[in-house]
């Protein structure tokens, strides 16, 4: 059993390929979902699909708009928040002296400041539970670095010491901040990669295969749940042995 019937939860990027998979299986665990992002046709398709599932279109990128959307999200949940899955964010790549200061600022508000209000918003709606879930999507290559990425894998690798850091002030009320990182998955987005830059990349991962969404959405439910109620902090690696902590 993992508990997460009747949890209310919050899902950003939820009309992607990551997002939607993490609605669908905490749909079939019985929680009641608000999922949040920015094709209203996409999260239209999810609410006529489950009946368990509240929508709400936001761009995380309106960093001005954070708590006035994690106030609405919270009201159409009863008012009351369990969970939230921060796994909006996007990517503008270029080589370092070819990026442009608004590329580099347009990722890192997006990806790491707009996670941290995000999460700090939560985090005050769950102190009023004295309990709560906060899972940041991050990325393997905020480990790893990756060409081209200076900006996305700053912002990866902040969200992950700042998930640490919020733990650690946490903890002893009760709330539960980790991480997920992807590795190389299966989406619209790996859809376009060259398939010979794609044989090398699957070539580095031991597993010898791309990840799916599924595989990120049951870290998800493993982190949401009672089963990890002691682990705060962490990072869990879904990336096919590609990386190893």
């Amino acid at each position: 059993m993992n508990n997460l019937k009747n949890k209310n939860i919050i899902v950003t990027g939820a009309s992607g390929g990551i997002g939607n998979s993490i609605v669908k299986r905490l749909n079939d665990c019985g929680s009641n979902i608000l999922a949040s992002g920015t094709n209203l046709e996409k999260l239209e398709k999810l609410k006529s699909e489950f009946k368990n599932i509240k929508t709400l279109k936001f761009n995380i990128s309106e960093s001005d708009k954070i708590e006035e959307f994690i106030e609405k999200a919270t009201k159409e949940l009863g008012d009351n928040l369990d969970c939230i899955i921060n796994n909006a964010g996007i990517t503008q790549d270029n080589l370092a002296i070819r990026m442009s200061l608004d590329e580099w600022k347009r990722v890192i508000d997006i990806n790491l400041t707009s996670t941290f209000l995000l999460s700090k918003f939560a985090i005050k709606k769950m102190l009023k539970n004295k309990s709560g879930k906060i899972i940041n999507i991050t990325s393997v290559v905020g480990h790893t670095g990756n060409i081209g990425q200076a900006n996305y894998t700053a912002s990866k690798a902040g969200i992950i010491t700042m998930s640490k850091t919020l733990a650690i002030e946490y903890a002893k009320k009760n709330i539960n901040i980790n991480c997920i990182s992807p590795g190389f998955i299966k989406t619209a987005m790996t859809d376009q990669i060259d398939e010979k830059f794609k044989e090398i990349i699957v070539s580095k991962i031991p597993s010898a295969r791309l990840g799916n969404p599924e595989d990120i959405a049951n870290a998800v439910i493993f982190l949401a749940s009672d089963q990890s109620n002691y682990i705060n902090g962490e990072t869990l690696h879904v990336n096919g042995g590609m990386y190893m902590a």
